[in-house]
C-alpha cells in the first residue's frame, strides 16, 4: 500500500457518500489527478474500492462493502448524477434473498453478492 493509495482510502472511508475523483482532490490537495486515477484502478481491481457509473462526467468511488462492512443500496439521480447510500433494511434484504435463491435455483447461477442502484430523479431534480 503506497501513500497515495492510503490517502485514497482515508478519503473514501470519512466519506459519507461516494466521491467523484474532482471531490477526493478537493478533499485532499496535493494529489496528482493522474496518480488519483491511476490508484483508484488498482485499488478497484483489488477490490478495495467500488465504482458507482452514472450518466454524468464522473463516476463515483466508495470503499467495498466488505472493508466497511456497511451494507447499503444506491439512489442514483439520472439527471444530476448524484448518488446517495441507502440503508439495505432486513425486509428489503429477506425478500431480495428469496428472490435471488428462486433466481439461482431456477437459473443454475450462483450469486455471490448483490447491489441494487435505483436510479430516478433526486430532490433537487424533481
Amino acid at each position: 500500500m503506497t501513500g497515495n493509495r492510503a490517502a485514497l482510502v482515508d478519503v473514501l472511508r470519512d466519506a459519507t457518500r461516494p466521491l467523484t475523483i474532482p471531490e477526493i482532490l478537493h478533499i485532499r490537495g496535493g494529489l496528482a489527478q493522474s496518480s488519483v486515477y491511476r490508484n483508484l484502478v488498482v485499488l478497484e481491481q483489488a477490490g478495495v474500492v467500488h465504482r458507482i457509473v452514472t450518466n454524468d462526467e464522473h463516476a463515483r468511488f466508495e470503499l467495498a462493502e466488505d472493508l466497511t462492512g456497511n451494507h447499503h443500496h444506491h439512489l442514483v439521480c439520472s439527471e444530476c448524477g448524484a448518488v446517495e447510500d441507502v440503508p439495505a433494511s432486513a425486509g428489503l434484504e429477506a425478500s431480495l434473498h428469496a428472490a435471488v435463491s428462486e433466481i439461482d435455483r431456477t437459473t443454475g447461477f450462483t450469486t455471490e453478492r448483490h447491489r441494487i442502484d435505483l436510479v430516478g430523479r433526486c430532490r433537487t431534480c424533481s
